[in-house]
């Protein structure tokens, strides 16, 4: 394909292709070297691997590469690929369309958290410095005719080697696509392009869709005298077992364990990833019946509550409510101007500051109060709490993970933990001033988990097909004051449930229990208090 006035555009999608297996899929042949190792019975199939990947590449590229767009496509597409290359090579996540929500929705200063020296290598080295070569490339002009058949021809002969290769080796392949599935997961460039495809779908789809309205008939009926004063802590990215409440060795837990708190050790994540978990916990949809456009679609237990006269306000230290408090009340708790007490970054226990005075500001109705943590959010681990709760040593402080002992890391998160458990703590005693005057109760759920080294895994956002417990076992707290009514919550009978297997479906309706919402969704049976043994 090299002319000597310069190369045709078929040679550079072949360039591209073949650079982008070398060099952008560490992360690919890693995880397939695991299952297949590299061996004299599996190295064939790992040599026709790579000819496999490279031919699906140039199809890929041949179908959405001509003379016009061949540049901007393949540079875009390299600079990407150099990106999705640092995050799976260095924390083993996958880039698929929950991946990408959690991207699109990230804010500045987590993208901060974020970067390194070695990124900006990756950047450089396998994304601009290539990007220029293609670039300067000087492409041959053909005719309309020869360029389409030099295209055909490109496309027809990887497909036909890609056959032979398949069928070559059929033993092997037909264990590869039925039994390792996850492992076209790291496949880079062509797994985050079919997960962007999917994600613009989704979002088009959702987006014309009219809003779903539910629990119309949602009443606090007159016979309830007290007013509720609940605050429902979102937490983020913490496992439950690094919790000493569940068991874990450290004391990660010294505030709540002075408190009667009531700690649930065997909960489930709907999702791996904050984008996904959040709008599921608030929704009335259970995980197997979820997605991002049904929740955007529809209607949330918390616009139930405002319906049925409940002051609801979401107070936010995390990127945003991922579109659950669209129609309530919303503050923003990641800069100084409303959070008091900030340093290297904006804490978790400023939104407590003026909570007293939003509470005093509602003579009337009941009150649910949601925060939004920054919680343990990763990779930068030592940012999330202030340096006296630096309680286990030696740290990671560094935001690459990959070069720090796993003992490091997970002092680190644990930290982290420590810090959430006095903010947790601060928000009891806020409760408990107020007991007088309110049944009073704290509800926490962490939105996913975290993986922490093992296995090679870092971070969190892995399908949930495939994701470790680490990432989708998650704790959650309830606590209630002395002030609630022992009729409602028989507490004996709730402390007995700490085992249960309970997860992210039960909280819609275990919200409304709360609030004693009567309404014709509300599920019994999926109220973690009234919730009975079989």
């Amino acid at each position: 394909m090299k002319i000597k006035n310069g190369i045709t555009s078929q040679a550079l999608v072949v360039i591209a292709s073949l650079f982008l297996v070398l060099f952008s899929n560490v992360a690919f042949f890693k995880n397939v070297l695991v299952i297949y190792p590299a061996n004299l019975e599996n190295i064939l199939f790992l040599l026709s691997l790579a000819i496999l990947f490279f031919c699906v590449n140039i199809i890929l590229f041949s179908l959405i590469c001509f003379n016009r767009t061949i540049k901007p496509v393949l540079i875009i597409i390299l600079l990407i690929s150099s990106l999705a290359a640092y995050f799976m090579d260095s924390y083993n996540v996958i880039i698929d369309d929950l991946m990408i929500d959690s991207i699109v929705n990230t804010n500045m200063n987590e993208s901060l958290d974020l970067l390194s020296f070695k990124q900006v290598l990756y950047f450089i080295l396998l994304g601009v410095l290539p990007s220029i070569f293609v670039y300067k490339a000087k492409i041959t002009s053909l005719s309309t005719k020869k360029a389409a058949l030099s295209q055909l021809i490109l496309l027809g002969s990887s497909m036909a080697v890609a056959v032979v290769v398949i069928l070559s080796l059929s033993n092997f392949y037909a264990s590869f696509f039925r039994e390792h599935k996850p492992l076209r997961f790291y496949a880079n460039p062509a797994y985050y392009i079919y997960s962007s495809m999917k994600y613009i779908n989704g979002f088009f789809k959702s987006s014309g869709l009219p809003l779903k309205i539910i629990g119309l008939d949602a009443t606090i009926p007159p016979t309830d005298k007290h007013r509720e004063l609940i605050i429902f802590v979102v937490g983020e990215t913490a496992r439950s077992d690094h919790f000493s409440l569940n068991g874990y060795s450290k004391k990660t837990n010294p505030y709540l364990e002075r408190e009667d708190v009531i700690s649930f050790d065997n909960v489930w994540a709907c999702g791996t990833s904050t984008a996904h978990s959040v709008p599921c916990m608030f929704s009335i949809y259970d995980r197997s019946d979820f997605n991002i456009s049904k929740a955007q679609s529809t209607e949330n237990v918390l616009d139930i509550l405002q319906r049925a006269g409940v002051n609801v306000v979401w107070l936010d230290n995390n990127s945003d409510s991922k579109g659950v408090a669209d129609r309530i009340p919303y503050q923003n708790f990641r800069s100084p101007e409303n959070n008091p007490v900030c340093d290297i970054e904006c804490r978790d226990e400023g939104m407590l500051t003026n909570l007293q005075m939003y509470i005093d500001g509602h003579p009337t109705g009941d009150i649910f109060i949601v925060l939004h943590q920054m919680g343990n959010h990763g990779p930068a681990y030592y940012k999330r709490y202030p340096k006296q709760f630096e309680k286990f040593t030696p740290i990671c402080n560094s935001n690459q993970l990959e070069q720090c002992s796993q003992e490091e890391i997970k002092n680190t998160y644990d930290n982290a933990i420590v810090y959430t458990d006095y903010f947790l703590s601060n928000a009891i005693q806020l409760l408990k001033n107020n007991d007088s005057k309110f049944e009073s109760a704290l509800f926490y759920v962490s939105d996913h988990g975290e993986s922490l080294g093992e296995n090679n895994l870092y971070l969190h956002g892995l399908p949930y097909m495939i994701a470790p417990n680490a990432q989708i076992h998650v704790p959650m707290i309830m606590w209630f004051s002395n002030s609630f009514d022992k009729e409602e919550v028989n507490f004996e009978q709730l402390k007995n449930k700490t085992h249960t297997k309970f997860s992210h479906d039960n909280v819609f309706h275990t919200i409304l229990g709360l609030m004693e919402v009567k309404s014709s969704v509300y599920n019994k049976k999926m109220d973690i208090i009234e919730h009975e043994e079989r």
